[in-house]
């Protein structure tokens, strides 16, 4: 039996479909094409020289040996399993979750084939003391992958000081390296050194793979075994897409045509990309989706060092229910964005719709339909109106929701990204823009070496009564 598969369809941003003010002729897509094509080269001759060594991630079988090795050896003794991250070590994470186990799974020991999974990806006393509460009677049975390369990052140091004092109060300092595993660098780091002193179970944030494209590595395939998912069907599935976006064909390469499209689109003043899942097991794909996009791609300067200010805005949006919440602005407020839907042909469940009541024979057309049908029908609804309206339409198709498909997305937009990335002439891989917050934010906390900038800061912190109301 074959494969399932996705699939990026892209008729509905052609003039054919809306027009020429705002779709793509096809004079336009073959122009695209040419200027695209030289690019896929590149791109390609990057990978072989070492430059993208996230694309290598669905090939190391080492890694993979060990998070399985880890795994197993941890599985029956975890009820438990907390991930201490931030950024790229947590959206991957949560968005494999969603994906491919039941939304039950942290209630319903009958729907969990792992322990339940908790991901802590913020910094905010309510929530994290919420869940110390619950969770500290059942620390013995509670895992805590902390995953920093460096382990300086603040929100993560922060939570991992808070849990070591908490299991070393509860259990005693001997049993640190029972309930800790640390994702981090091989070699060096703050993280490192702890996690060597204390003899604690480590896993290895590969060299050269920033946070936002490393789902595939250890940081994403650890929580994702212990949770019962297969992560060897999830890295086939990213080895598949991997041949589909090498083609030198740009019509035959998804990544080439969805970067080529939302660049071209931008260059005419659609600066948004709404990403919108009609499926609640793809939402948080979104979520990873916006960090991918947004770090990636929001950069002051170019290659040349030209001040350039680019990068699409990503918004997230979920079918059917953001259908009662953002379509009125996305058909009637500016034409602005390009709309990027995820629809799954075939649902996991079938779902039968009951009968209606004989006082409310208007809703006789929905008894006896399947839910997934209606949910598919919401969404080319939802298409066919922002048509009308001439706003352009991609659509990433599932076969269905499994480890392969979601393997196959999760390679599209990182290689995606990696080809806009280079339309734009910008860095793909860095965010210099983030390292400002981090230092003054180690400025407040009183770090040394730092006394300047908290200098500098203290105008924006104090609060003047006459600007209160």
């Amino acid at each position: 039996m074959a494969e399932s598969k996705i699939n990026l369809y892209y008729k509905n941003v052609t003039a054919e479909i809306i027009g020429t003010e705002h779709g793509i002729t096809t004079e336009q897509l073959d122009n695209i094409a040419e200027e695209t094509t030289p690019i896929i080269t590149q791109i390609n001759t990057e990978r072989k020289d070492g430059k993208t060594p996230y694309r290598d991630l669905p090939y190391k079988k080492e890694t993979v040996e060990q998070v399985k090795e880890l795994a197993e050896q941890l599985k029956d003794k975890c009820e438990n399993l907390v991930v201490l991250g931030i950024g790229g070590s947590a959206l991957g994470n949560i968005a494999l979750q969603t994906a491919l186990n039941p939304f039950m799974h942290n209630l319903d020991q009958n729907q969990r084939p792992g322990p339940r999974l908790f991901v802590l990806d913020n910094v905010d006393p309510d929530q994290l003391s919420s869940f110390l509460d619950w969770v500290v009677d059942k620390l013995d049975k509670t895992i805590f992958n902390v995953i920093s390369k460096s382990g300086r990052t603040a929100e993560t140091a922060s939570q991992f000081l808070i849990i070591r004092k908490l299991l070393i109060d509860t259990l005693g300092p001997e049993n640190l390296k029972n309930q800790i595993v640390a994702t981090t660098d091989p070699k060096q780091g703050t993280l490192r050194n702890i996690a060597d002193d204390l003899k604690l179970k480590t896993l290895e944030v590969p060299d050269g793979v920033g946070g936002r494209f490393s789902v595939l590595s250890a940081v994403g395939l650890f929580s994702a075994a212990m949770c019962g998912i297969d992560i060897d069907q999830l890295l086939a599935g990213a080895a598949d897409m991997d041949k589909r976006v090498s083609s030198e064909d740009f019509f035959k390469n998804p990544a080439a045509i969805n970067a080529a499209i939302n660049y071209h689109y931008y260059n005419r003043d659609k600066k948004i990309s709404v990403m919108m899942p009609y499926s609640y097991a793809l939402k948080d794909l979104s979520d990873w989706y916006r960090q991918l996009w947004a770090e990636s791609l929001g950069k002051t300067k170019d290659l040349s060092g030209n001040v350039v200010n680019v990068g699409p805005t990503p918004v997230k949006a979920l079918g059917t229910t953001d259908q009662h919440s953002q379509v009125q602005l996305y058909r009637e407020g500016p034409n602005d964005k390009l709309y990027t839907f995820l629809q799954v042909k075939n649902p996991n469940t079938k779902l039968e719709i009951g009968p209606a009541p004989e006082n409310a024979p208007e809703l006789a057309f929905l008894a006896g339909s399947e839910l997934g049908n209606l949910l598919n029908s919401e969404k080319t609804a939802t298409e066919f109106a922002l048509l009308k309206d001439k706003r352009p339409c991609l659509t990433v198709l599932f076969d269905k929701v499994n480890p392969y498909t979601i393997g196959q997305f999760i390679y599209l937009y990182e290689v995606t990204t990696s080809f806009a990335g280079a339309m734009f002439n910008i860095n793909t891989y860095d965010q210099p823009a983030v390292e400002l917050g981090k230092d003054a934010t180690f400025a407040l906390m009183g770090k040394d070496g730092y006394e300047q900038l908290a200098k500098q800061i203290q105008p924006v912190t104090k609060i003047e009564d006459k600007f209160l109301v």
